[in-house]
């Protein structure tokens, strides 16, 4: 899934990125920060954000064991 693509779905979810980013344990700031393309999400907190969301794939992870 892409960006615009996760954001379109939590639209037609009637959700916002800060009550996805509750819901799911991390913090708002660091959730805008990988839509926004800041944080690379290559490890740490970021790449767990964007595994979750679905802009990276578990397979990705797995690729880079």
């Amino acid at each position: 899934m892409t960006v615009p693509r996760f954001k379109a779905w939590l639209r037609s979810q009637g959700k916002t990125i800060r009550q996805w980013a509750e819901e799911n344990g991390f913090p708002p700031g660091a959730v805008y920060r990988v839509l926004n393309g800041v944080d690379k999400a290559h490890f740490g907190r970021a790449h767990e954000i964007a595994i979750k969301a679905g802009i990276k794939s578990a397979a990705d992870e797995r690729l880079a064991a």
